[in-house]
């Protein structure tokens, strides 16, 4: 069944692939890629964020198991430049573009001050990714001071100057849509894991295309930031009682010296944990910034079945959560449960690089049968799904980060594997 049900999944991919590349049209362009088939009901049109960074590691494994290195670069690029094309002189980058809208929460003048969320902090690592696979970094050159400017608005405008982590604006368009963590919360009050996982990578794909392109010493300086913002995750985010990563409430009154109800013992912590289990938690093994230690007891958190273990793969949130839902939304879609193939990745991503080999074999078939099944049935694959029974709730002709399946099927035949920077 697993070995049918890969074969099935490989052709799919192969062959549909190719739906998810558009021309240029409108304000794009250059050439670009969506995340859905044509005939999808939402994603057909739209360039997105980490979307087109999580589609391009698809594509890297489609190009590398059809001998095709290359076949999707004009799209790759062209996704990335777009995005640089309509960056602003203070390095604010959109969400989404259409050939005709532009997505960007707030008011672009900015007159009360920057108080907006924009692109997930992908970019330079979506760019870094292609430069490694291509071996050519000479087109990212001209556009260093633009993701330059991107990434020190993330460091200017979204970092806490009491812990040094980063948060977000508002609960708009955070990638994890309904995260309980920041759905619903205050303005700048969340640091969240999974952003600080985001930008901890994205400094050091910037040090590493300054390095490619000879300026080293701004290359060091990329990653002492990214040291920095490592320390400060370790220090504020890791829960050594629960043996995990979680995110952080910011939002705490200032310590006011003529407060007389509170001067006499004032606060002397920056951050509260927001002791939410979802799936972010394990995106330290993604990034990098998790020690050993703590990786081992983040794997036996990950190994519960009364959490976060499901027959289909990695619960988007623990069942033991008060706000377990598994009910269809759209806009924002629902990540308070179920199986979506982006999680099922970059934790499966996390479990390699941490040495779990049984764990990521286990995570890896249970997510070829997920998608197996579902293309078995319905001749497609969808956006997100139910954890116990695989049945598909939302979106049909769904693709982008689904596609990532076929990186696991490489891993598990130990064939060339691509990978994200």
């Amino acid at each position: 069944m697993l070995e049918r049900r890969t074969r099935l999944l490989e052709e799919h991919i192969r062959t549909n692939c190719e739906q998810m590349v558009r021309e240029p049209s409108g304000q794009l362009t250059h050439p670009y890629t969506v995340p859905s088939s044509p005939d999808s009901p939402y994603y057909s049109t739209a360039l997105w964020d980490w979307d087109s960074w999580a589609t391009s590691i698809a594509l890297g494994q489609v190009e590398a198991d059809t001998d095709r290195l290359g076949h999707f670069a004009e799209y790759e690029r062209g996704s990335i430049l777009n995005f640089l094309d309509h960056t602003d002189e203070d390095g604010v980058m959109p969400i989404q573009l259409t050939p005709d809208t532009t997505l960007l929460h707030g008011d672009p003048t900015r007159a009360g001050g920057f108080a907006e969320n924009m692109h997930k902090p992908v970019l330079a690592q979506h760019a870094a990714m292609l430069v490694q696979r291509l071996r050519d970094a000479e087109w990212v050159r001209p556009h260093l001071g633009t993701i330059g400017r991107f990434v020190d608005r993330y460091l200017e405008s979204h970092v806490h100057a009491e812990t040094g982590l980063a948060y977000w604006q508002t609960d708009f368009a955070v990638g994890v849509d309904n995260d309980p963590s920041v759905y619903y919360r205050p303005a700048k009050s969340t640091a969240s894991i999974y952003l600080n996982s985001l930008l901890y990578r994205e400094l050091l794909a910037f040090g590493y295309l300054l390095e490619e392109l000879g300026d080293l010493p701004e290359a060091t300086r990329r990653r002492r930031q990214a040291q920095d913002l490592a320390d400060a995750v370790t220090e504020h985010l890791w829960d050594e009682r629960d043996g995990t990563f979680y995110s952080a409430d910011l939002d705490l009154r200032p310590i006011d010296p003529e407060d007389w109800l509170h001067r006499g013992a004032p606060r002397a912590w920056s951050s509260l944990l927001l002791r939410v289990d979802n799936w972010s938690s394990f995106l330290p093994l993604w990034a990098g910034l998790a020690s050993r230690e703590q990786a081992e007891r983040m794997v036996e958190r990950l190994r519960d079945d009364r959490t976060f273990n499901a027959a289909y793969g990695v619960r988007t949130l623990s069942r033991l959560e008060k706000m377990y839902d598994l009910r269809a939304s759209n806009n924002p879609s629902n990540w308070l449960g179920p199986i979506w193939g982006v999680s099922n990745y970059l934790v499966f991503r996390g479990l390699v690089k941490y040495g779990f080999e049984e764990d990521a074999i286990e995570l890896a078939e249970k997510t070829v049968e997920l998608f197996g099944r579902d293309l078995e049935t319905s001749g497609s694959l969808h956006e997100f799904y139910h954890p116990d029974n695989g049945e598909p709730i939302m979106t049909k002709g769904f693709q982008n980060w689904n596609f990532t399946v076929l990186n696991m099927i490489a891993w598990l035949e130990d064939r060339p594997t691509l990978s994200e920077f």
